[in-house]
């Protein structure tokens, strides 16, 4: 497979981005921010960026976990960033999650795949919940951590994970967010750690494709941005070319809701 995605200017980001964060505050009238932090990648990169912008002190970071808590992997980049105790939710959310899977008669070992979504989904809408609830309590803009990967597959719960007041990485592909993660010095084990939403157990973007981020943000940007044609990107050496335009058009109907009368 040859590489076509350009390579980024992690110095030019990092003062791009950190300028449209503080735009956005100064013209929305805010100081405070709250992110939700999972110990992915993203989140952290969006951390990372987010603490060279505003004071510790103005920086609310939850961390709302289904499943084991994953705070002590975020634990270092936190305390390097001198974010306040009081600032930092270790939060469970299986106790309304599973509320709402009883009410909606998900059973507790779920036998399918749309069960499984149905779930996943639950848990994603029930950390917006208490995201936009923080942000209510600290007088806050909500940070989102999704990347144009993600944007473009539609690889996110609507009214969920993508819901947001800014989004900070949002411009750059996966891959690219990398590559940006290890100028910011993310640590290893962030930026080793497969990829996941943390949906279940053991879920992986990359397992729920059943292609690479590395050979998808090639396709995307020749597709998306470049126009070249299936064939023209399957004769560049992407064999899922086809699957991963068919899973992007697919999801492409997220992108336009609500549908109105014009």
């Amino acid at each position: 497979m040859d590489k076509t995605l350009p390579n980024i200017n992690p110095s030019a980001e990092v003062n791009k981005i950190t300028s449209f964060i503080k735009t956005v505050l100064k013209e929305q009238g805010f100081e405070n921010v709250v992110i939700g932090v999972s110990g992915g990648i993203d989140s952290a990169t969006s951390f990372s960026l987010l603490e060279k912008t505003i004071a510790p002190k103005n920086i609310f970071v939850a961390h709302l976990h289904y499943f084991d808590s994953q705070i002590k992997n975020i634990e270092s980049i936190l305390k390097q960033a001198r974010i306040p105790k009081e600032n930092i939710y270790n939060l469970s959310i299986r106790e309304p999650v599973d509320a709402f899977r009883k009410l909606l008669e998900i059973p507790k070992q779920v036998r399918n795949d749309k069960e499984r979504v149905r779930l996943g989904n639950i848990m994603a809408r029930v950390r917006m919940i208490i995201l936009y609830d923080l942000a209510k309590k600290h007088n806050a803009l909500v940070c989102g951590t999704e990347n144009k990967s993600e944007m473009l597959l539609g690889y996110f719960t609507r009214f969920g994970d993508e819901a947001s007041d800014f989004e900070p990485i949002q411009h750059l592909y996966k891959t690219q967010v990398y590559s940006l993660a290890k100028y910011l010095d993310i640590p290893q084990s962030i930026i080793d750690s497969p990829p996941t939403a943390g949906l279940w157990e053991n879920q992986t973007d990359e397992g729920d494709f059943g292609f690479s981020y590395k050979e998808a943000d090639n396709v995307l940007h020749l597709y998306f941005e470049k126009k070249n044609t299936i064939s023209q990107i399957l004769s560049k050496g992407f064999p899922n070319a086809e699957k991963i335009i068919d899973w992007a058009n697919k999801n492409s109907f997220k992108h336009h809701l609500p549908y109105v009368i014009k």
